[in-house]
């Protein structure tokens, strides 16, 4: 399908003003459930890229309006087969005009252009996002559900209780940026996630103490602040496990977003991610009383941290399926 005359496909200029793509991710975005981007996280996820991987985002103009855009990731580091398609949209006007199928024949352009054979990208398992990306070959290889506690309601004295006795174990927690000295120790746990489910041909990342510095400076200009947890064996001090909660640095919408939670292999079997969670959501209801809701994603077979999650209080929002598809 050709687009209609007079609107074409642009690249983004990613050092020039984002506002008009904003508000129309923003129309485009709004009737989902939880949380919104903010216009700084937004635009540092167009403007990201590091050695692990280069971004482009393009768009469809009619004019000076954009009637749809997408990012697309390049991964240098790890899954150098593949593009991420990240953030598409379509505007609520410019809908079956043929925006979408233009920008995804554009990222196949790309995907192959760049010598790579694979596009990969999220969207709901319902509605017009799942539905097209079928119809063009995609395969559905990873479901996700996103889940929400609510903080208002929640029965924090219960949720103390739980806090689970790990003997042989103690906590560290940061915010913002982590310092230097806990990079390499970072970098194990984060490389740890590679055990966790991530689709039929998406390889584990390679984090090594420099790619955890770039993405640790990062927390700052991509709008948002963190609070880590870290769990050591307290005979050798060795990372055993860590989980992290994000929330904008505006702190004005009243979300938290708990990223991801691991326990290293060799540490499992003790409730470290029942404590580590529990404890971190406990410090940062103390630290951010004004918080009302926390989200989170978890794979839909990771059964064990799912029963964490629905233990803690976290109720269904929605699920979403990961889809790869041949360039």
């Amino acid at each position: 399908m050709r687009l209609p005359e007079g609107m074409q496909i642009q690249r983004i200029d990613l050092d020039g003003p984002l506002r008009d793509v904003y508000d129309a991710y923003h129309a485009a975005t709004a009737h989902r459930p939880g949380p919104a981007f903010s216009f700084p996280h937004y635009s540092w996820l167009l403007r990201r890229g590091g050695s692990g991987d280069r971004v482009e985002a393009w768009a469809v103009m009619d004019g000076d309006r954009v009637a749809g855009a997408c990012g697309l990731q390049f991964p240098l580091l790890d899954n150098t087969h593949l593009t991420e398609v990240f953030e598409g949209f379509t505007h609520p006007d410019f809908r079956r005009r043929g925006v979408a199928r233009a920008l995804f024949d554009h990222a196949r352009r790309r995907t192959l252009a760049e010598g790579r054979r694979l596009v990969v990208g999220e969207t709901e398992t319902g509605g017009i996002g799942a539905a097209f990306i079928a119809a063009m070959g995609g395969e559905a290889v990873l479901s996700e559900a996103r889940r929400t506690l609510d903080l208002r309601k929640a029965d924090w004295a219960t949720l103390e209780g739980m806090l689970p006795d790990v003997p042989g174990y103690y906590l560290e927690g940061f915010t913002g940026p982590a310092p230097e000295e806990l990079l390499t120790d970072l970098a194990t746990l984060i490389g740890g996630m590679n055990d966790a489910p991530r689709g039929a041909d998406i390889e584990g990342l390679f984090v090594d103490a420099g790619r955890m510095r770039e993405f640790e400076e990062s927390v700052v200009p991509s709008g948002q602040e963190s609070y880590v947890m870290i769990a050591r064996r307290a005979a050798d001090d060795a990372p055993a496990g860590y989980t992290r909660i994000y929330l904008d640095a505006a702190r004005d919408d009243g979300w938290a977003r708990q990223a991801d939670t691991v326990v290293l292999a060799e540490h499992r079997g003790h409730r470290l991610g029942l404590l580590l969670k529990l404890a971190n959501l406990l410090w940062v209801h103390e630290s951010e009383p004004h918080l009302e809701r926390v989200i989170t994603w978890n794979a839909t077979s990771n059964r064990h941290m799912l029963a964490i999650n629905e233990a803690m209080g976290f109720e269904l929002l929605d699920e979403w399926f990961t889809w790869q598809v041949a360039a």
